[in-house]
């Protein structure tokens, strides 16, 4: 049966009508254009499948293409993490370029818009600017330097570019349109004085582009074909167009086509980097990576894979406006790639003794497991099986109601892949608590065994740890940062009252000893708990799990009680 086409979402209906009215595919060309000011997030990751999705299906280059137009927040430790994360999401692009590359051609085209009475140099006050913007309901009011003459714009632009004047004196804007109810076309701000060093252009520059006049123009630069990004840049649009047709590249025959898509919201995160920075900055979380953090290196340093992130925003779609993506379709979406992929191994995070009196003492049996049922191919592992175990907590009751199908005082349940046990009685310590089980087991009802006793039906099975042969584990359980669906709609510290107190839970335990050969981001699902990724705080003997997701969602259930 011939396979069903997958309709095209708006963004590629725009490529393919402009490649039936003119366009060929050798014009295609996009990029993904980060300002490498933070971490890249889970938002990021939308536009780079977005972008790096359109090359792999029209064979079109894609440029990373750093937007460092601003040296006081900008740093190479954001352009080496940018640059990881694209490559680790699977994407390769086909040229890697900076803003910075263009500051001499977009510093020609400013002094060319003075001569050609289009920019003149500003030297009011911010405030002073916006006053007299005034709002979009009414006309603006022109500055008394509008009409400056040239000449003198251009020997004051030449001293902003000297770093003669200091920071916040004196702009270069551009001739607009005061009247239009489009505040970005209101004399927009070209370029601004910053006497600050630049990660790659060091001391040389002491004016810096403002985003709106080097990001169309570098597009142009470059030859970029369609320029997307998100809805919050959709009203620059008709500014983005106005600096493209001050300029003209005759080698570029097509002027880029600036488009926009809803911005990538999911709900129980922040996607903002300046939130996001202010988590780090007030040591809610470890860092830019951590575990928590809706960061792509967070989220992989959690245990999710690539696969499931690009699965997320495939199921997700390109919407044409704004809505909150629910985060339980991220959470399905690594769960359905683990499911499929991650070793099945045995680790007990509240451990609690159980003694089988009546298997020898010092006899220790080497029992096979199958590693995935998911994947025939991942072969069968072995365990040690010995007289002392451990068991969760959890699954031990000594009076159980009828519909606890765990282990109880009287009652059987088989021990995954080994025998069929009934505890007989429990030792308590002074204040109560269950301190050991005690138990039997049947020496007939070994899993796989084929004897009659193997085939006994019984309604639990549970999972376990040698006492004796194991690895000691510390445990980090995981939850969602925020409580609330949208922390992001409250103010810039606001948000900070909706954080998850128990977002993180550490807890030790113990896992079968072949995990002693893991390394970090290695993923397994431990039996009946969830999926766990390997921490690079692991050291050896001391061996750090992350949880990723658990076996289902249980938010909604809990958030109900």
């Amino acid at each position: 049966m011939e396979e069903e086409k997958k309709p095209l979402n708006f963004i590629e209906q725009i490529v393919e009508d402009d490649l039936n009215n003119g366009y060929s595919k050798e014009n295609l060309r996009f990029r993904f254009p980060p300002e490498p000011n933070g971490y890249l997030h889970i938002g990021h990751a939308k536009a780079i499948c977005i972008n790096f999705g359109l090359g792999e299906k029209y064979d079109a280059p894609v440029n990373l293409r750093f937007d460092d137009t601003n040296p006081s927040k900008e740093e190479q430790e954001f352009v080496d993490s940018i640059r990881e994360d694209v490559k680790w999401l699977g994407f390769n692009w086909a040229e890697e370029r900076f803003a910075s590359d263009y500051f001499q051609q977009l510093y020609e085209w400013a002094v060319q818009m003075i001569k050609d009475g289009k920019a003149y140099v500003e030297d009011q006050t911010s405030e002073q600017i916006n006053e007299q913007r005034k709002t979009p309901f009414e006309p603006g009011i022109e500055s008394p330097n509008r009409n400056r003459p040239i000449e003198e714009s251009l020997e004051l632009f030449e001293k902003m570019k000297n770093g003669e004047f200091p920071e916040g004196s004196h702009v270069l804007r551009a001739k607009g349109d005061m009247s239009s109810p489009n505040m970005n076309m209101r004399d927009p701000v070209m370029y601004r004085v910053l006497l600050k060093d630049h990660h790659r252009t060091g001391d040389k520059w002491k004016i810096y582009p403002m985003y709106d006049w080097a990001h169309g123009e570098s597009d142009y630069i470059e030859g970029v074909s369609h320029s997307l990004c998100s809805l919050e840049f959709e009203n620059h649009r008709p500014l983005y167009e106005w600096y493209l047709d001050q300029v003209e590249i005759p080698e570029h025959p097509f002027k880029p086509k600036q488009r926009e898509f809803a911005r990538g919201n999911v709900s129980y995160m922040i996607t903002s980097k300046r939130k996001l920075k202010l988590l780090v900055d007030e040591g809610v979380v470890t860092g830019w990576d951590d575990p928590r953090m809706p960061t792509i290196s967070g989220l992989r340093r959690r245990g999710y894979t690539p696969e499931s992130i690009r699965e997320f925003w495939d199921k997700a779609g390109v919407a044409k406006r704004d809505n909150l993506i629910d985060i339980s379709l991220l959470e399905f979406a690594i769960r359905d790639h683990l499911n499929k992929i991650a070793p099945r191994v045995f680790a007990v995070i509240d451990p609690v003794k159980l003694v089988i009196e009546n298997y020898p003492q010092d006899k220790t049996e080497l029992l096979s497991i199958e590693n995935n049922p998911e994947d025939e191919s991942a072969g069968e592992r072995e365990v040690p099986f010995t007289r002392e175990l451990y068991i969760e907590r959890e699954d031990f009751m000594e009076e159980a109601p009828k519909k606890f199908f765990r282990l109880s005082i009287g009652n059987e349940v088989r021990l995954k892949g080994a025998y069929i046990v009934k505890a007989t009685r429990v030792e308590k310590d002074s204040e109560g608590n269950i301190t050991t089980i005690f138990a039997e087991y049947d020496p007939e009802s070994k899993s796989g065994s084929g004897s009659e006793a193997s085939m006994r039906k019984v309604k639990g099975t549970l999972h376990w740890v040698s006492a004796t042969e194991n690895i000691p584990i510390e445990v980090r359980l995981y939850d969602r940062l925020f409580t609330v669906e949208s922390p992001d709609e409250a103010g810039d510290g606001d948000f900070l009252q909706f954080v998850n107190p128990d977002s993180m839970k550490v807890v030790q335990g113990f896992a079968e000893p072949s995990l002693r050969n893991a390394k970090p981001e290695d993923k397994f699902q431990f039996q009946r708990i969830g999926y766990f990724a390997v921490d690079r705080d692991s050291t050896e003997g001391n061996w750090v799990f992350n949880r990723t997701v658990g076996l289902r969602d249980t938010w909604a259930k809990e958030q109900k009680k």
